[in-house]
């Protein structure tokens, strides 16, 4: 009998225990949101309080993330209830989240160190005429920092414009300061860091918008505002922690922005500056439906800023839509290129480019050297041959992966390669410092290009040369670009190469003396 009752009794709690444990996991199973791009991301991603398990969840989010439009954000309603009191200007969703990935992970919530900014009198010694232009001692200090003494012409006139709450229409020569243009008044007017993006950067590339976010960071090392660099190619995962970490300017590509806002990870509601840089290249790479579409999702109280080396029609008739009233701000001659450049091109015959190239290399002494080709393929191939001789190379181009193209970048920057082979995704806005040399492997087929390839040297007023490597089959595309920079480039014969054939100077000169003597 007493048997019998211990059994009863030990089934009894037995069965107790299971209960309890079918109803511990069932009320704790995990809400994971898949985010494009980036897998399965728990917890930083999760709705909070009762929200994560109603009605609307996964095929809701689902419906979001794969179709939303831009004017969806005026039907989205603020979180009621639990999630009412945890909304930080569009972060309420995620708040819960927020406080759980950071207890789970021990990590405090990231905090900028602010160094102490140098005096005022000092500072106007030091860079009167940056001082001039109105910027406060805080970006004053950090500009002296990165040794700037005086501002280029497109700064000189663009920075007053933008402290003063205007819209701007920035042209000038690649190399000549656009990013501090509109990074330095913006930093002075934004003041001290909040919890929400108030500043939003469009590049056309993630190369420019790693430097752009670099750029942010440097200028505003005496404040305490926080930026994020939002780019495809890299997991999305510390980008969303980034952002609810709380942040205020976020530099971006078009598509992983997207992928953001339409996944209700980022909110551009609080959005005051809204800077498209390198515009005409974002046309140039079809992102202007894109583009159309990120605009419509910020205020339309804002300031507007568009930054580039050219402006054609097309940007010209966006900016009516997307600006208001700007101020058209023109800095240098649009269609030529820098003044410390020389360029010419080097005739010869298309199979013989590669040796042609590398007699080059060997006739010039140079610290830093780009190499621009058509093709990936072409950039690959010039790669091999110049490691098999010795150089030290650097390949850069979109089939890289995004590790790959940092990597490149990085070992080209600090000295531990001296020649970068790139497609023309170097070629815009990319601020390598001390390029002696560009050449130009094929002729670029856009005569915008060339400018922009070339420019990537003779920056910040030094000297630079540029060489491109012409075959008779490119003559229509080097026609072009003497008609775009209206000039005549001139041509060389390297002394002492074997050529196959006479150079194309050669063959003008007796063509020229044959007209004289009919």
């Amino acid at each position: 009998m007493k048997l019998l009752k211990k059994i009863l009794t030990l089934g009894g709690l037995l069965s107790k225990k299971k209960a309890g444990a079918d109803k511990s996991k069932k009320s704790g199973r995990k809400q994971v949101l898949k985010v494009k791009g980036g897998g399965s991301n728990e917890s930083s991603c999760r709705s909070g309080g009762a929200n994560a398990n109603s009605s609307r969840g996964r095929g809701a989010e689902r419906k979001r993330a794969a179709g939303a439009e831009p004017g969806a954000r005026k039907r989205v309603s603020r979180p009621s209830g639990k999630n009412a009191g945890n909304s930080q200007g569009g972060r309420g969703k995620y708040a819960a989240a927020e406080r759980v990935q950071a207890e789970k992970s021990g990590r405090p919530r990231k905090q900028k160190t602010v160094p102490q900014a140098a005096d005022m009198d000092a500072l106007k010694e030091k860079i009167p005429e940056f001082c001039a232009l109105g910027l406060n001692e805080k970006v004053l200090s950090a500009v002296s920092d990165m040794g700037y003494v005086s501002p280029t012409p497109i700064q000189k006139s663009a920075v007053p414009f933008i402290l003063d709450g205007r819209d701007v229409i920035g042209t000038a020569q690649t190399g000549t300061g656009k990013t501090a243009a509109f990074a330095l008044p913006i930093i002075c007017n934004l003041g001290e860091a909040q919890k929400n993006p108030r500043v939003l950067v469009l590049s056309p590339t993630r190369e420019l918008a790693s430097q752009t976010a670099e750029a942010f960071e440097n200028f505003s090392k005496y404040t305490s505002l926080k930026s994020v660099l939002v780019q495809g190619g890299v997991s999305m995962q510390p980008q969303i922690d980034a952002i609810l970490d709380g942040v205020d300017v976020v530099v971006a590509t078009p598509g992983r922005l997207l992928d953001l806002i339409r996944q209700r990870i980022l909110d551009l509601k609080s959005i005051r500056y809204l800077v498209l840089d390198e515009v005409d290249r974002m046309f140039d790479m079809g992102f202007i439906e894109d583009v159309s579409n990120i605009i419509r999702y910020c205020p339309k109280e804002r300031q507007t800023l568009f930054f580039s080396a050219t402006m054609p029609d097309a940007v010209m008739r966006l900016s009516k839509w997307a600006l208001s009233n700007p101020e058209l701000l023109e800095s240098g001659i649009m269609h030529s290129p820098a003044d410390t450049i020389e360029h010419f091109v080097y005739p010869v015959d298309g199979i013989q480019k590669y040796d042609l190239l590398i007699e080059i290399l060997k006739s010039i002494k140079f610290d830093s050297l780009i190499v621009f080709t058509r093709t990936r393929i072409d950039a690959d191939r010039i790669s091999e041959w110049l490691l098999a001789h010795g150089y030290k190379v650097s390949t850069l181009h979109s089939d890289r992966t995004q590790r790959e193209r940092d990597k490149a970048l990085k070992d080209f920057k600090e000295n531990r390669t001296n020649i970068l082979v790139a497609t023309d995704i170097a070629s815009r806005g990319l601020d390598i410092s001390n390029v002696g040399y560009v050449i130009n492997y094929n002729v670029p087929e856009h005569s915008e290009d060339y400018v922009h390839r070339i420019g990537r040297t003779g920056r910040a007023n030094r000297d630079g040369t540029a060489i491109t490597l012409f075959s008779s089959d490119e003559t229509e595309f080097l026609k072009r670009i003497e008609a775009f920079i209206n000039a005549k480039i001139e041509r060389r014969k390297l002394e002492g190469f074997g050529y196959r054939h006479e150079p194309v100077l050669v063959e003008e000169a007796k063509q020229r003396h044959r007209r004289r003597n009919q």
